[in-house]
């Protein structure tokens, strides 16, 4: 597999759903999230053991307990994403609104609108319930997002990307809103962050080394942390 023609293919799928993502009402993308709500309620016992293969592996390659306990998808952690998601719904639609507005010395008023980003980017380590609370977020600010989660966890998120998109489905809207790099070569990574034209902004969830290597090599905006903050 040519992995920059993956990454790639995705970017342009991401890109095009965005287009429709970003005219959607508040009621809309609510609907699409509660969607994705019920399909993770009502698969819960399959993603746990999904979940379970992750863990498994975890403790064959000789993970710590901390990360593993990171790594674990139990119903606390499971009505967690719910509630997370419900908390999101419940959230004021963010995209059209206008702040700091004035009115300038001609008698025009002046403000700054809200407006989606496009495609973002979300690259993160360990905790796949990352991938329920960048895709809530990223949808009701009506983004696109393409998700690239840690290969420690890739069967779980694998089945989130599939209960996600499935959710978006059902709502009777283009999936490709959300998607999930599904191999695990850090290569994709690269590819990724290097997107120039079709990934708008790129995003970093994690370790210092993961931060590092995202602020030296990619070629579009990064929104950062640094040390936890």
């Amino acid at each position: 597999m040519d992995l920059r023609t993956y990454v790639e293919g995705l970017a342009k799928k991401a890109k095009q759903a965005a287009r429709q993502l970003s005219g959607l009402c508040a009621h809309d993308k609510n609907r699409i999230l509660q969607s994705i709500t019920r399909q993770i309620e009502q698969n819960r016992e399959t993603l746990k053991s999904e979940n379970a293969k992750d863990m498994e592996g975890g403790r064959q390659s000789g993970l710590s307990s901390a990360l593993l306990d990171r790594l674990l998808l139990n119903d606390k952690r499971i009505n967690g994403m719910i509630e997370s998601l419900e908390t999101v719904i419940k959230l004021d639609d963010p995209v059209g609104e206008i702040f700091e507005s004035r009115r300038l010395s001609n008698g025009a008023f002046a403000g700054k609108k809200r407006i989606p980003l496009g495609v973002v980017g979300m690259i993160y380590e360990s905790r796949p319930n990352v991938a329920i609370e960048a895709a809530s977020l990223c949808i009701k600010s009506g983004n696109a997002v393409i998700l690239r989660g840690g290969k420690e966890a890739a069967y779980s998120n694998a089945y989130l990307g599939d209960l996600i998109q499935k959710g978006i489905a059902e709502a009777g809207f283009n999936a490709d809103m959300v998607s999930m790099i599904r191999v695990p070569e850090r290569e994709t990574v690269l590819h990724l962050i290097q997107a120039k034209g079709l990934v708008d902004v790129v995003i970093p969830r994690g370790g210092e080394g993961l931060i590092q290597f995202v602020s030296e090599n990619a070629l579009i905006p990064v929104i950062r942390h640094d040390k936890g903050v």
